[in-house]
């Protein structure tokens, strides 16, 4: 039996930044992380010499690691820390600088990721992801996202008896999302007609079930409640995390992940329910997953998504707001930003400093993160329940 989770008390988690995505872009992923500190540094007044820690994310910083972008962005934390978690570094990022600033490592940490998108990187970037692919799956003609998730999506909407006009529904919402979104970069309404009647890209996966690769950067900051005040920032608690990589590896075909191991534990560990939640920030990078998360994270029994997404409204103004600035199916996936995506954007939400349209009410917000398919399935998966200070 584990030990209980600690509470996250003395930890505050404000300022959130998104640096405008592009589709395209032959600036650096640095010049990216250079743009969200300088965002940072316009909205909380940073000076380099206040970031005492500094936690990164990058599929296109290499050579660099968190190392060599410190140098370039002339910081000099005391606490520092890589993550190459992609979809799950978000509230990796989170777990990690909550405890370095609880236990007086470090006062005020920026965590930030960031990558570029040029013409046919997101190609040369897949080459070198990951050794399971290069021995396993790219010598039999087999590479890239889209056919590994079309063989999830398969076996998911068998195993469940979901429907395409299920995952449209899904689809539907976050682009009704997107559009009061300025910086997403796709925001024309998106019908069921449309999302039907897309061209298959790898069956049953299909156009509006992608995203789409661009450049950007996103950040926030992990501080004490003091600290946050003196700045004037709005903050969030933390309410529980978790975090889990390679569970249930003998599972055939992934039709589930990692939160369902501790999801008990953090609810627990909230003090609150799935009924508490104001909105849900999940990651999209298919919208499978999406249902997949729906399922692990407790807001349905397992099995039963498919009547839950058919009595469920997730635009901002329904039962159950969904990555409420589009999510990464519309927003756009700017690599492992796309892991901070939602930690943003559930932020943005409960301070009331949103892109778009603000959830009414909205105190308490679910993030849910998901990386690192190496051949077969997401590896990393975690979680992160937000409160508001007010």
């Amino acid at each position: 039996m584990s030990r209980p989770q600690a509470p996250y008390d003395g930890v505050a988690v404000c300022a959130p930044v998104t640096a405008p995505y592009v589709r395209f872009s032959n600036e650096s992923a640095h010049w990216w992380a250079g743009a969200a500190l300088r965002q940072l540094r316009e909205d909380a007044g940073l000076a380099p010499a206040d970031i005492d820690g500094f936690c990164f994310a990058s599929f296109t910083a290499g050579p660099d690691t968190a190392v060599g972008m410190a140098q370039h962005l002339g910081l000099t934390p005391r606490w520092l820390d890589h993550l190459p978690t992609g979809g799950a570094s978000g509230v990796m990022a989170l777990r990690r600088a909550a405890r370095a600033v609880q236990c007086g490592d470090a006062e005020l940490v920026v965590c930030l990721a960031a990558d570029t998108n040029a013409i046919d990187s997101f190609r040369h970037g897949l080459a070198n992801f990951s050794r399971f692919s290069q021995d396993a799956v790219y010598p039999y003609g087999f590479g890239g996202p889209n056919a590994t998730f079309a063989l999830i999506t398969d076996a998911y909407m068998r195993a469940y008896d979901v429907t395409r006009e299920d995952f449209g529904k899904l689809c539907v919402a976050q682009r009704a999302n997107a559009g009061s979104n300025p910086l997403a970069l796709q925001r024309k309404p998106l019908t069921m007609d449309a999302y039907m009647g897309a061209r298959p890209i790898a069956d049953p996966v299909h156009l509006f079930d992608c995203v789409m690769p661009c450049a950007g950067a996103e950040a926030f900051i992990v501080t004490t409640p003091e600290i946050a005040a003196s700045r004037g920032l709005p903050a969030a608690n933390v309410l529980a995390t978790i975090e889990r990589h390679n569970a249930f590896p003998d599972d055939p075909v992934q039709l589930r992940g990692g939160w369902e191991m501790d999801i008990d534990s953090f609810w627990q560990a909230s003090g609150i329910t799935p009924a508490d939640v104001d909105c849900l920030q999940v990651y999209d990078d298919y919208p499978v997953i999406v249902a997949m998360q729906i399922e692990d994270l407790g807001f349905c029994p397992k099995g039963a998504v498919a009547d839950f997404i058919r009595t469920t409204s997730f635009t901002i103004d329904g039962d159950l707001p969904l990555n409420t600035n589009g999510g990464q199916l519309s927003a756009g996936q700017a690599g492992a930003a796309g892991g901070f995506q939602n930690m943003t954007e559930g932020l943005r939400q409960i301070l009331r400093q949103p892109l778009g349209e603000q959830v009414r009410d909205a105190q308490i917000a679910l993030v849910s993160g998901f990386g690192l398919v190496n051949y077969d399935r997401g590896v990393c998966t975690g979680a992160a329940a937000l409160r508001a200070q007010r």
